[in-house]
């Protein structure tokens, strides 16, 4: 899951993006609305956490413009001011949710989560694949010939992309931009190491397969 949160409080801002990656989404922040309606205009957010009061550009004018835009995106909408009649000029503005400010972590990681799910268009209850591969995206549990498999949150997000794909290739840079955030380094070498730490993790026969000069895919069946 990939979030942009926007937000002029720097402290306040850092600190839900340190929490929400702890939760295992990748996020980017922005701490105007310039830059924060850029950053969502070029890449494809599953959820957006926007401040409504913001220097430069509104909050309600980057929402405005994100519901006009069509996109898949969901916004949750932060403001001091709860009152009802805020929270209903928030929606008719096109946000999807609304939190007023101070709130509880934990609630916003709900909203957040909810959120995400009607971002994304349904998906399996269970991704299969070759060589008796078995993960479940809503208890977060991965299984091989029906053993349970322990996998950091990267290997488990990056697993989930490649079955997703369906046995198509999917590049470095495309796995760096979905399962880690703008921060990483495009030269790191952190897919190549996720990849071969979740190779021995899931084990023999083999099912990740690399193509060289490309990416990445799981092989139309686990050969020996």
């Amino acid at each position: 899951m990939r979030v942009l949160v926007v937000e002029d409080e720097v402290v306040l801002a850092d600190a839900v993006a340190r929490g929400l990656r702890h939760e295992g989404m990748a996020v980017d922040v922005a701490y105007d609305g310039d830059s924060g309606l850029e950053k969502a205009m070029i890449t494809r957010y599953d959820v957006v956490v926007l401040d409504r009061d913001l220097p430069g550009r509104s909050g309600d004018d980057v929402c405005r413009r994100l519901a006009a835009d069509g996109a898949l995106t969901r916004v949750l909408m932060l403001t001091a001011a709860g009152g009802l009649a805020d929270r209903v000029a928030g929606l008719e503005l096109g946000a999807d949710d609304y939190l007023g400010k101070p709130f509880a972590f934990e609630e916003l990681v709900a909203r957040v989560r909810a959120l995400s799910r009607r971002a994304t268009p349904a998906a399996p209850p269970v991704l299969r694949g070759p060589g008796g591969l078995e993960l479940d995206p809503a208890r977060r549990t991965v299984s091989r010939f029906g053993t349970p498999l322990e996998l950091t949150r990267k290997e488990f997000e990056l697993l989930a992309e490649l079955l997703r794909a369906e046995g198509t290739v999917v590049s470095s840079q495309d796995l760096l931009e979905r399962v880690w955030d703008e921060f990483a380094d495009p030269a790191t070498t952190i897919v190549r190491v996720t990849v071969m730490t979740l190779r021995r993790k899931l084990g023999d026969p083999a099912v990740v397969q690399t193509v060289v000069g490309v990416g990445y895919r799981l092989a139309d069946r686990a050969a020996p």
